[in-house]
């Protein structure tokens, strides 16, 4: 058993949520029962996540997105309430990291997309509010051909994703920001990267890779953001001692 005092108190020197100007309360959202035993981990905060992690004994869940956002509607209706009755009736604690995961360097979305390509980091990009939430990253020698890097991202993330392909014949460098980040391909061609790595595509982005040269590649906002969770999860059960699920939840998007 641990504190979920003392947990919450890792996370924060971990994560320095502190740090970021996010679009969403990082941190404790949903108090529970003060002493964890068991931890479950998800992508997005959700009835069925909770149900699952309740029948699997968990005393916490964490996860990436979680049930407050800036601008949406603050009253306790629909399938808001549903979710926090969930939780309070079963005393589970709700916590959610969403930018500060993407960001870190060695248990973020981000890196470890990178490091899972068989990339090397070399400095982080894409600022939101001032702090880099993506991360540039280099392939060594002659870098891979766009085949490569499609199949390491199909094999990484389970699934195939969408690709506009109108960058070098040798890929040298690449950005990652995972999630919703179509925009920041924006930075990585500021940075004269080869290619860029998001979760979610947008239409202008076609247009705008075949006109700056860059390969821009879609691999789903949901898979490209299994990674920090997972990675945050099994760091508490080794720093805590204690056990660690992480629930899969498909979502095609």
């Amino acid at each position: 058993m641990a504190a979920l005092s003392g947990i919450l108190l890792e996370l924060d020197r971990l994560l320095e949520p502190q740090a970021f100007g996010d679009y969403c309360p990082n941190g404790l959202q949903v108090q529970g029962r003060s002493e964890i035993a068991r931890i479950a981990t998800g992508v997005s905060a959700s009835s069925e996540l909770f149900e699952r992690a309740f029948a699997a004994g968990a005393d916490l869940v964490i996860a990436h997105h979680g049930l407050f956002w800036d601008g949406e509607d603050v009253r306790v209706i629909g399938p808001r309430r549903e979710r926090l009755r969930l939780l309070l009736s079963a005393d589970v604690s709700l916590a959610a990291y969403h930018l500060p995961l993407d960001a870190h360097p060695t248990l973020g979305n981000n890196a470890l997309i990178a490091k899972g390509l068989g990339a090397t980091l070399d400095v982080a990009f894409a600022p939101v509010a001032g702090r880099a939430i993506g991360w540039c990253a280099s392939f060594d020698g002659d870098g891979i051909t766009p085949a490569e890097l499609t199949e390491r991202v199909t094999t990484l993330t389970a699934r195939a994703p969408l690709t506009f392909l109108d960058g070098p014949e040798r890929i040298r460098t690449i950005g990652v920001v995972s999630g919703g980040g179509a925009r920041n391909v924006n930075d990585a061609i500021a940075a004269g990267l080869d290619a860029f790595l998001t979760g979610e595509p947008a239409e202008w982005a076609r247009a705008l890779a075949r006109e700056s040269a860059i390969h821009f590649l879609a691999a789903g906002h949901h898979a490209t953001e299994t990674f920090g969770v997972r990675a945050l999860g099994a760091h508490l059960a080794e720093h805590f001692g204690v056990e660690h699920l992480y629930i899969e939840i498909d979502n095609p998007v």
